[in-house]
């Protein structure tokens, strides 16, 4: 439909059929106008896949079969492959399964920037990298909208701990919202995304549900965003403000629909004068035009489908190349499972599913293999699997599990068997005895097997919404229970699943091969045993700094994490833009595990740098460099060009990410210079993913703009890439670089913020 029949529409429409378009009809849709047929728009969780169905009025799940669906790596895991076609096809799989659901609008990717290792939500989230982040977005919300169905980006903004998240004022640098919080947004929605949602927490004292400074002023007027902003479920509190603001829909978790905040108290407001009429007329505009590009008014719209095997197949590729080896010493992995005859596995999450935990993450999956299953699967019968927990850990609200643990209780002497399981409850009293069993039990396991491996880590009830974590090491005593372990056998193979960084300080100089992964869906099982057998060389990379403790961590060192707020419930940002390898780079201080880092089993050659200027100064170029006239932030050109061969020195094949930094070698050094001023030492401008054939290379070519030699001034309220000399850094991480060159450039570059 054209603007004008849109408008048209809005014209037909009577206040209460515009009142219901804004606000939650039932807890994920609004209200339909079937005269004028406009449908209800459908909204539904989450990140990892699409939830399953609740009534419309209580949060309790619909019981059936109908809504099982593909469960997805989580976001981090997304970002952990540095692959864009991975982003992409794993957007593909939930905009298409949203849409078989029946669904306008998936409240996902997560995009808020990792601040901590302890936020509750950072696997919901990408990276504490703007460029990696921004680069992986941008393809998985193409692959989403393919399917008509939109994608919302979330939450924003400066939504970064989940302590106090409904309250917390966030005390940010401008330098810092700029150059760190909001470029991501900002390239996910200039690359089209036709959704957004506010979060919860406050910006300059107001919620940003509600925030006309970023709602109106920045998206609306700077960014020009005509699609919609939906609100966190009880993200709105003063009706006043969110009809004056940016926001267009006002969800919540009661169901008082007709008195939230944007229903009838709007239609007050609106006849009392405090807000324009032509403000409600905007935000269901806005809807109206979201709904005509998902086709959802003229009856063209795409049906989607759901559980399809192409689906599974793309879901155990992005599973693949998310797994990270962190440490292979003495070329400890891969395990040869031909001569494997007993095969011990060790730890919780050996046969742990994880999709339905997490808060609105959670997915009802058709299936989760679990590395046990995964390992069962490619090992078969020649190889006997045998599964000792090694620590009592029952996940809260798992009555499967609660049953089989007062059975192990009844073991030890505790009581007899459950039955029925009402009748019983486990005694925190009594664990001690039963961790003191599982963990001989499992030493005594050790001394027979051909093979040790321990599968532990976090679960949903540590990354999980509504809390942070308290501890940065592994829960369950788990620490005790690996170095144990690796006493009995120095050759264990310690595998962490995880949504967030851990420490890993008390035995990781024991450890000969470490193997992180994300939550990597309902494949994640299958790829985790590929990798530890060999079927897969590993290829991910960390898109977060593993701190070697927590202190070392910028957002705990140089701020409070999370805040301890006070009476005026500010969260302050005091590491500036100083967030994660930005300031161990900066600092020279050396975390456990750098930013990018991820071993292969393949050994690679970087090879005959080539960096070239890409145009003559001020020729092809919007402004010319040294004006005070801005150069527009999207049509900004390539000014060098970078090249380099990546040479395979191995027998297998291999996938290797390349890493670009630039590091401003000019900068400013000294502690006492002012943080406006100061630099990080080097900062992500570029990444490329490529498989190698076996003793074969690739070239690997990048364009560097302006805007990758630039920070931002709070003064003049734009980018500036000053006057100077910058080394380009090529590595595989950012603590491993292997090329390098420096380059110049002769006048500063003033570049628009929009």
């Amino acid at each position: 439909m054209t603007e004008q029949q849109l408008q048209q529409i809005l014209d037909s429409l009577t206040m209460d059929e515009k009142i219901g378009m804004v606000h939650g009809a039932s807890l994920f849709t609004t209200a339909p106008v079937p005269d004028k047929d406009i449908p209800a728009f459908v909204f539904s969780d989450g990140p990892m896949g699409v939830r399953q169905e609740f009534e419309a009025s209580r949060w309790y799940p619909i019981a059936g079969n109908d809504d099982y669906v593909s469960y997805l790596p989580c976001n981090s895991a997304l970002a952990a492959t540095f692959n864009r076609e991975r982003a992409y096809e794993t957007g593909q799989v939930l905009g298409l399964e949203s849409r078989g659901r029946s669904k306008d609008m998936i409240l996902a990717p997560g995009i808020n920037i990792l601040r901590s290792p302890l936020c509750g939500r950072n696997f919901e989230y990408m990276s504490e990298d703007p460029r990696l982040t921004g680069d992986i977005v941008v393809p998985f919300v193409k692959g989403v909208q393919e399917s008509d169905t939109s994608a919302c980006l979330k939450h924003f903004v400066l939504n970064n701990q989940e302590t106090k998240r409904y309250f917390y004022n966030a005390s940010v640098s401008d330098r810092a919202l700029w150059e760190i919080y909001l470029p991501a947004f900002r390239a996910a929605i200039k690359g089209g995304c036709l959704g957004l949602m506010g979060s919860y927490n406050c910006y300059h004292g107001v919620s940003l549900c509600e925030n006309r400074e970023i709602l109106t002023e920045l998206l609306r007027e700077e960014w020009k965003f005509d699609g919609m902003v939906v609100s966190d479920w009880g993200g709105v509190h003063d009706t006043v403000k969110a009809g004056n603001s940016g926001i267009d829909v006002d969800m919540r978790v009661t169901n008082d629909f007709d008195d939230y905040p944007m229903a009838n108290p709007l239609k007050e407001a609106i006849r009392r004068g405090d807000v324009p009429e032509e403000a409600l007329n905007e935000k269901v505009l806005h809807i109206l035009n979201v709904m005509n590009r998902l086709h959802m008014l003229d009856g063209k719209r795409q049906s989607g489908h759901i559980n399809l095997a192409s689906s599974r197949q793309k879901l155990l590729q992005t599973a693949e190349e998310s797994i990270v080896l962190l440490k292979n010493e003495g070329s400890a992995l891969p395990l040869n499972g031909k001569k494997l005859k007993k095969l011990l596995l060790i730890g919780d999450n050996a046969d742990r599913a994880h999709a339905l935990g997490g808060g609105s993450a959670e997915i009802k999956a058709l299936y989760e293999l679990t590395p046990m299953m995964g390992l069962k699967m490619l090992l078969g019968g020649n190889c006997e699997i045998v599964y000792e927990p090694g620590y009592y850990n029952v996940v809260k609200g798992n009555a499967w599990e609660e049953e089989t643990a007062q059975n192990d209780f009844a073991a030890l002497g505790f009581g007899d068997a459950i039955a029925p399981r009402q009748d019983r409850k486990v005694n925190d009293e009594d664990i001690p005895a039963l961790n003191a069993k599982y963990r001989e039990d499992a030493l005594k396991a050790c001394k027979d097997a051909d093979a040790v491996i321990f599968i532990g880590g976090l679960n949903h009830d540590h990354d999980v919404e509504d809390r942070d974590r308290a501890d940065y090491h592994l829960p369950y005593d788990q620490d005790s229970l690996i170095n144990d372990i690796l006493d009995v056998r120095p050759d264990a193979i310690i595998t962490l699943i995880a949504g967030s960084p851990v420490s890993t300080e008390s035995w990781i100089d024991k450890a000969k091969a470490v193997v992180f992964s994300y939550y990597t869906g309902m494949e994640g099982g299958l790829a985790l045993a590929e990798v530890l057998l060999g079927q897969i060389c590993p290829s991910g990379k960390l898109p977060a700094t593993f701190p070697k403790e927590i202190s070392d961590s910028p957002a705990h060192k140089l701020a409070d994490f999370p805040a301890l707020l006070g009476e005026d419930l500010v969260a302050e940002y005091k590491e500036d833009v100083f967030v994660g390898y930005r300031y161990f780079t900066t600092e020279n201080i050396e975390p456990r595990f750098a930013f990018g880092h991820g071993l292969s089993y393949a050994e690679f050659a970087y090879e005959n740098l080539q960096v070239a200027p890409a145009t003559d100064i001020g020729s092809d170029i919007p402004v010319a460099p040294g004006s005070d006239k801005l150069m527009p932030l999207q049509e900004l050109p390539a000014i060098f060009t970078v090249s380099c061969d990546i040479r395979n020195l191995s027998d297998m094949a291999a996938k290797e990410i390349v890493q670009l930094y630039i590091s401003p070698l000019d900068n400013p050094a000294d502690d006492s210079t002012p943080v406006g001023v100061r630099r990080p030492a080097m900062e992500l401008r570029g990444f490329d993913k490529k498989e190698i054939a076996a003793k074969d290379s690739a070239s690997y070519r990048f364009e560097l703009t302006p805007l990758d030699f630039s920070l931002y001034d709070e003064e003049s309220r734009c980018y500036v890439a000053p006057e100077g000399d910058y080394e380009i850094r090529i590595g595989a991480a950012s603590d491993d670089i292997r090329l390098t060159a420096v380059v110049r450039l002769d006048a500063d570059y003033r570049i628009s913020r929009s």
